[in-house]
């Protein structure tokens, strides 16, 4: 029977324990998201939580400072400066007015610190002004022709 009650005990920590990992997992991995604007409303414990940020990356604001990229992403006339601290570069499509998610934390200083950069050229998914020549298509000359087969 003793052997009995060491294994209960022992069980009942290996319960407690991945109990308690998944609580803070769960607790940590949580990520809100707030418009620029929303920003200024929020308040006390709130403010600090993880969330993701969205908005256009301002022209001429991205700067590369050792160890961190800074920039301002701008929403309806509102700004927030970020920094970027993360170990995965930038996306391809990161630059000056592409639309750009952020996932991290406000700092005391009101910035932003965003461990996550998401980015989407907003000009590469434009539809082509009418009268201007559409992209060949597969299988197409840029004239239109369709591709002929090579004959023997």
């Amino acid at each position: 029977m003793h052997a009995r009650h060491k294994f209960l005990i022992g069980s009942g920590i290996i319960v407690v324990t991945l109990l308690a990992l998944a609580y803070v997992g769960f607790t940590q991995s949580k990520t809100y998201y707030h418009t620029i604007t929303e920003l200024s409303t929020l308040q006390g414990a709130s403010l600090h939580q993880r969330m993701r940020v969205s908005g256009n990356v301002r022209a001429g604001s991205i700067a590369h400072v050792a160890g961190r990229v800074d920039f301002v992403l701008t929403e309806q006339g509102r700004d927030l400066p970020v920094s970027y601290v993360g170990r995965d570069p930038l996306p391809d499509t990161f630059k000056d007015g592409a639309q750009a998610l952020v996932e991290g934390k406000m700092l005391p200083d009101n910035r932003f610190e965003a461990e996550q950069v998401q980015a989407k050229c907003a000009s590469k998914y434009e539809a082509a002004p009418v009268g201007a020549p559409a992209s060949p298509q597969p299988g197409q000359t840029s004239t239109g022709a369709g591709a002929r087969p090579s004959g023997n």
